[in-house]
């Protein structure tokens, strides 16, 4: 079996002050220290991104952003460049969450520019797809993740290339913030699906290699069920990694 490392990510969202994001990321560095095997992310807010970085000094947990342009530099009031995320000490982006695309109405293709920027500076993109419950309800789930895909991913396909460090994410729109979870069986059949269209765009040893989170309403009760599905390589964790407690949890699912 490929050496997928785990990855556990924290999606802060637009939560959180410098001081309270400053307390909360040193009591996970301190309280994981030891943990082995697994990849720890934090993604703050863009105003606390520098004071995380600082606090986290030589902790091994990974920072990340949640957004970016795909234009390097110009008139894009509001935006932040990947190379501005890697001045804060950014090494991964997350792309096309599904609020991102359900409230500011982002598309496949504005996630495709954005990974196709991200790559070029060597950020890493954990590139996010998942159908609503309307769409799952009328059976057009796996249609649904296949278009995101295809279009999110349209530049690696025509340069038939995706960079083996690439994250993608599988996120149920009907379990994010809601307290429902997809359940393993339920998550691993989008997760083998997913993986079964990068072995067909890329090739078995590309998607044998590429970590694929589930991220919906994780908390420590359910993450080791999660985890034990063949396919699912990580979280994407919401609400729960706003909590120094659950989020640590999380990450030692394996001592749960």
């Amino acid at each position: 079996m490929p050496d997928r490392k785990p990855l556990i990510a924290g999606n802060w969202k637009m939560h959180l002050s410098v001081a309270e994001a400053v307390e909360l990321v040193r009591r996970i560095a301190a309280e994981t220290e030891d943990v082995q095997g697994v990849e720890v992310l934090v993604a703050p807010p863009f105003t606390t991104l520098y004071a995380v970085r600082e606090a986290l000094g030589d902790s091994r947990i990974r920072l990340g952003a949640q957004n970016m342009h795909w234009e390097m530099s110009g008139a894009y009031t509001g935006e932040i460049s990947g190379k501005m995320l890697q001045e804060a000490g950014c090494t991964y982006v997350i792309l096309g969450h599904s609020e991102r695309r359900a409230i500011f109405n982002e598309t496949s293709e504005m996630v495709d520019l954005k990974a196709r920027a991200a790559v070029s500076l060597g950020l890493i993109p954990i590139i996010c797809v998942g159908e609503t419950l309307e769409e799952r309800e009328a059976g057009r789930t796996f249609d649904v993740v296949q278009a995101q895909l295809e279009g999110s991913l349209n530049n690696f396909k025509e340069e038939k290339f995706i960079p083996p460090t690439t994250v993608m994410a599988y996120e149920p729109v009907w379990a994010i913030g809601t307290g429902k979870t997809a359940t393993p069986s339920q998550a691993q059949e989008v997760h083998q699906f997913i993986r079964g269209w990068l072995e067909r765009t890329f090739g078995t040893g590309v998607s044998a290699g590429l970590r694929i989170l589930y991220g919906g309403s994780v908390k420590p009760e359910n993450i080791a069920e999660l985890m034990a599905e063949p396919d699912i390589d990580g979280a994407l964790v919401g609400g729960a990694s706003l909590n120094a407690d659950s989020f640590v949890r999380i990450i030692c699912y394996e001592k749960l």
